[in-house]
């Protein structure tokens, strides 16, 4: 029980540690595709472009992501037993020892 009272506590501080370092620092962080992907586009000669679908900003690309992980979870879960099937291969060796 102390172990994971300690735990705890030490998981409490860590997080409020890093929501101050966060709340008072006012550096911008970029993301992959401004500090990665736009330079290397850049030095092979491909500047940037309009997407083919202009999704816009705000939460509307979050709201696409969140249904094209709800679609593409619910697919897998119905095809479960086709991406993971069960392991028939332990059983034949056990029957086999």
């Amino acid at each position: 029980m102390k172990r994971v009272f300690i735990a705890g506590m030490v998981v409490i501080v860590l997080a409020v540690g890093l929501w101050v370092v966060i709340e008072h620092s006012n550096a911008k962080w970029s993301g992959v595709d401004e500090s990665v992907v736009e330079k290397f586009a850049e030095q092979a000669n491909r500047p940037a472009r309009k997407p083919l679908i202009d999704i816009g900003e705000g939460d509307l690309p979050l709201f696409c992501f969140l249904v094209a992980g709800a679609v593409g979870g619910f697919i897998a879960g119905y095809h479960f037993r086709e991406l993971f099937p069960p392991n028939s291969r332990a059983k034949a060796d056990a029957k086999s020892v």
